[in-house]
C-alpha cells in the first residue's frame, strides 16, 4: 500500500490514474462507497500499489531508474537477472523491487479488538466484519462486585457463538467498573477480603470454562495508589488459577513513562510485576486527547513512544501489545475545563464532516495525526483530531521498530476501512486456532 494526500482540485479518477490503479480499487481500500465524489483537501488515501514494471526510455540508465523509484541499481539488476548494468536498452521492461507489498516479508503479530457488547445484532455483525483481521475479540465487560460477584455483559452467548464460527478467539475482560467509571472501592474490597477474592476468582474460572473463552484480560483501573502491592498479589493468585485451566492471562495498564509516575490511574499499575506475572500486557496508549480534556491528538506518537521506551525497560518486548484508538473527538473552542465533553466520531465520520463543513485536513508533523478546524452554524469554532492511514502507519512502524507482540484496538465498531487494509498490508495476523 502507498499513502497519498488529496490535493485541491483532485478527483478520485485523477488520483487513480496517477498511480496506475482503478477507481474501484481506490473505493474498496478506502471505504469510499458513499464518498467517492466527496474528497477533502488534505485527506489521506490508500493506493493499492501493485508491482511496477518500468519500460526503459531513451537515455535512461539503471542508476537513473533506481533513483526514480528510490531503490538500488543492484536490487533492480538482481530482480531482473541483469549481469551487465550497461546493457539495458530502450523498450526493455524492468520489474522494480519493493513496489509489491505482498512480495515483502511481513511480521506476524497478535491483534486484539475490544468489543463493547450491546446485546444486539450489531455485535454479531462486528464479529463477521473484523474476524479475519483479529487474533482476539475482547468482550467488554464482566464487572466484578465488591462481594466477588461477576456481572456479565449484555447477551454474550450469541456473540460467542458468532466468534466460534470464525478463526478468531474470544477473550474475557474483567473490570472494576461501576456507575460509568472504574471503582477503586470495588478493587480494594476484592483485594482485602479473602472470601470476596476467592468468590471472584471462582466465578472467573467458571465463566472461562463454561463459555469456552480462550483467555482472560484483567482491566482494573483507577486503583488506590496504596493498593499497588495488593493488586500484584491478586494477579499472582489469579494467574496461577487461570494457568491451571490451560488458559493465557493478560492485563491492561495505563500509559506510564516511569516507575515513579503517580496518581490513581498510574501508581497501582506495576509494569515490572505485570510483565513478570502475566502472559502479555496491553499498554493503553491513547486518550492523551480525551473527551473532557484539552484538544490534542488522541494518541500522539511522541507520547506513545515514551511509554514504550519505559515499558521495554521492565517488560519483555514479546509480552507488549501496543494500543491504538479507532476514533477521534470534536472539541468546541475555546476549551473550558469542566465544560461540555467533546463527542466521539469515527475516522470516516470525521472525513465526512470535513467535507460537509468545507474544511481542509491538516497533518501534525510532531503528533503524526490529522486534524481540522471549522465554524458551526452558531459561529462557534471547532477542532477535530482523529486517525487516518498516516497516523495508523506511524503506530505500525513502532510495532516493527520495537518488535512488539502486537496491537490492540479500542474500540471495535467505528468505521475505518483504511486501518484494516493497512494492517493486512503491514502484518500477518496470528491465529491461535
Amino acid at each position: 500500500m502507498r499513502i497519498t494526500s488529496v490535493q485541491p482540485g483532485d478527483s478520485l479518477w485523477a488520483i487513480a490514474r496517477r498511480h496506475g490503479v482503478t477507481v474501484d480499487e481506490m473505493i474498496r481500500v478506502n471505504g469510499l462507497e458513499a464518498q467517492a465524489n466527496r474528497l477533502v483537501p488534505g485527506q489521506a488515501l490508500l493506493v493499492p500499489i501493485r508491482e511496477i514494471v518500468h519500460t526503459v526510455g531513451a537515455g535512461e540508465t539503471l542508476w537513473s531508474i533506481a533513483n526514480r523509484y528510490g531503490v538500488s541499481p543492484d536490487a533492480i539488476a538482481h530482480m531482473n537477472g541483469i549481469s551487465n548494468p550497461a546493457m539495458i536498452y530502450p523498450g526493455a521492461q524492468l520489474r522494480i523491487p519493493g513496489t509489491n507489498a505482498a512480495a515483502q516479508p511481513k511480521m506476524t503479530i497478535e491483534v486484539n479488538g475490544y468489543l463493547q457488547l450491546k446485546g444486539t445484532e450489531r455485535d454479531r455483525q462486528i464479529v463477521q466484519d473484523t474476524a479475519r483481521q483479529l487474533t482476539y475479540f475482547s468482550l467488554f465487560q464482566y464487572v466484578a462486585g465488591a462481594d466477588g460477584s461477576l456481572t456479565p455483559p449484555p447477551k454474550p452467548i450469541p456473540t460467542l457463538e458468532a466468534i466460534a464460527k470464525t478463526n478468531a478467539v474470544p477473550m474475557m475482560v474483567v473490570t472494576n467498573f461501576k456507575d460509568g467509571t472504574f471503582s477503586a472501592e470495588i478493587a480494594h474490597a476484592v483485594f482485602t477480603n479473602a472470601l470476596a477474592r476467592e468468590k471472584l476468582i471462582h466465578n472467573i474460572e467458571q465463566t472461562l470454562m463454561t463459555n469456552q473463552y480462550y483467555s482472560l484480560n484483567v482491566d482494573f483501573e483507577h486503583i488506590y495508589p496504596d493498593d499497588r502491592d495488593l493488586y500484584t498479589d491478586f494477579l499472582k493468585e489469579l494467574t496461577g488459577r487461570v494457568h491451571a485451566l490451560g488458559k493465557p492471562i493478560s492485563t491492561a495498564v495505563a500509559p506510564k513513562t516511569s516507575a515513579e509516575q503517580s496518581g490513581p490511574w498510574y501508581t497501582a499499575h506495576d509494569y515490572g510485576a505485570h510483565g513478570a506475572i502475566v502472559d502479555f500486557v496491553i499498554l493503553m496508549t491513547y486518550e492523551w486527547g480525551w473527551s473532557g480534556g484539552p484538544p490534542m491528538a488522541v494518541a500522539p506518537i511522541p507520547q506513545v513512544k515514551r511509554v514504550l521506551d519505559y515499558a521495554l525497560t521492565v517488560i519483555p518486548r514479546h509480552k507488549i501489545i501496543l494500543s491504538a484508538p479507532l476514533y477521534g473527538y470534536n472539541w468546541t473552542l475555546p476549551y473550558k475545563p469542566g465544560g461540555k465533553f467533546a463527542p466521539t466520531l469515527s475516522p470516516e465520520a470525521a472525513v465526512k464532516l470535513a467535507y460537509d463543513v468545507g474544511a481542509y485536513i491538516q497533518y501534525d508533523p510532531t503528533a503524526l495525526a490529522p486534524f481540522f478546524r471549522y465554524y458551526d452554524k452558531e459561529g462557534l469554532e471547532h477542532i477535530v483530531w482523529f486517525e487516518d492511514a498516516r497516523s495508523m502507519q506511524a503506530k505500525f512502524n513502532l510495532i516493527k521498530q520495537y518488535n512488539l507482540r502486537g496491537i490492540s484496538y479500542w474500540v471495535l465498531g467505528q468505521p475505518f476501512t483504511q486501518n484494516w487494509m493497512l494492517l493486512e498490508a503491514n502484518f500477518n495476523v496470528k491465529k491461535v486456532k
